[in-house]
C-alpha cells in the first residue's frame, strides 16, 4: 500500500501480569448511567425510570494511561474540567446484534477509567441543541488504568467505585447501582454498531462530580479490578 504519509500509531493499554499490550480501536461511552448521578446532572426523567442507554464516543488516540502516576494535561477552552470515575470495558472479540447472554464472552478485561469533561463547553453545546464532542472527545479526555483480565476479575457486577481528589473522597458508588449492566450495554450498543476487538466502553459515574485544577492528584479504583492515580498538569 502507497500512503501519503506513515500511519499514526494507535494508542494501547498495559495490561495487568503481562507484558502485552491491549490496542484499542474506539470508545464508546455511556451517559448517565447511575440514577443518582443523572439526578446531580437535572436529568429526572432518566433517573426514575430506566430509558434506554444513550452513548457518545470519544477518538481511540484520546486514552491516556500509563504504568504508576498518569501525568493528564488540562484541557485548553475551559475552566471547569469534570472528573467521571467509571469501570470500563475492554472487548476481546467483536458481533452485531449480541444477545444478552452471550455478551460477556466478548470481555477481555475490565479497567478503571476517568471520563473528563470540559463542563462549561458541554452546557454551552446543551443550551444551543449542539453536539457535545468538543465537551468530551478532546485529547486525553479517557483516562485508564490497567486492563485486568476477566480470567483474573471474574465479570464484576457487585463493587465499591471510588474516586477522591488531593485525598478528600469525591465520588462513592456500587457497581451493583448501574441501571444498565454491563452485558446489557454490550448487546444494545451492539444493534447500533458492530463492535470489535479493541473497542472500549466506559460504563457511566456515580454521582459526586466536579471541577479539576492544575496539580490536583486523582485516586480512584473498583474492586476486584483496580486502581488508578493520576494528576492534572
Amino acid at each position: 500500500m502507497n500512503l501519503v504519509f506513515p500511519p499514526h500509531p494507535f494508542a494501547t493499554l498495559p495490561i495487568a501480569g503481562s507484558e502485552q499490550r491491549f490496542p484499542v480501536r474506539r470508545i464508546f461511552c455511556v451517559g448517565r448511567n447511575y440514577a443518582d448521578h443523572a439526578r446531580e446532572m437535572g436529568a429526572l426523567d432518566q433517573a426514575e425510570g430506566r430509558e434506554p442507554p444513550f452513548f457518545f464516543t470519544k477518538p481511540g488516540d484520546a486514552v491516556v494511561s500509563g504504568e504508576g502516576e498518569i501525568t493528564v494535561a488540562y484541557p485548553p477552552l475551559t475552566n471547569n474540567l469534570h472528573h467521571e470515575i467509571e469501570m470500563v470495558v475492554a472487548l476481546g472479540a467483536g458481533g452485531a446484534n449480541v444477545a444478552v447472554d452471550a455478551a460477556n464472552q466478548l470481555i477481555f478485561g475490565y479497567a478503571v477509567g476517568l471520563d473528563l469533561t470540559r463542563r462549561d463547553m458541554q452546557a454551552k453545546a446543551k443550551e444551543k441543541s449542539h453536539p457535545w464532542d468538543m465537551s468530551k472527545g478532546f485529547d486525553q479526555s479517557a483516562v485508564s488504568g490497567a486492563i485486568c483480565p476477566a480470567a483474573v476479575s471474574g465479570h464484576p457486577s457487585v463493587g465499591r467505585i471510588w474516586l477522591t481528589v488531593n485525598g478528600q473522597p469525591r465520588q462513592q458508588g456500587d457497581l451493583s447501582a448501574m441501571m444498565w449492566k454491563v452485558a446489557e450495554i454490550i448487546a444494545n450498543l451492539s444493534t447500533l454498531v458492530r463492535l470489535e476487538a479493541g473497542d472500549l466502553i466506559y460504563t457511566g459515574t456515580p454521582a459526586g462530580v466536579g471541577p479539576l485544577v492544575r496539580g490536583d492528584l486523582l485516586e480512584g479504583g473498583v474492586d476486584g479490578v483496580g486502581t488508578l492515580r493520576a494528576r492534572i498538569a
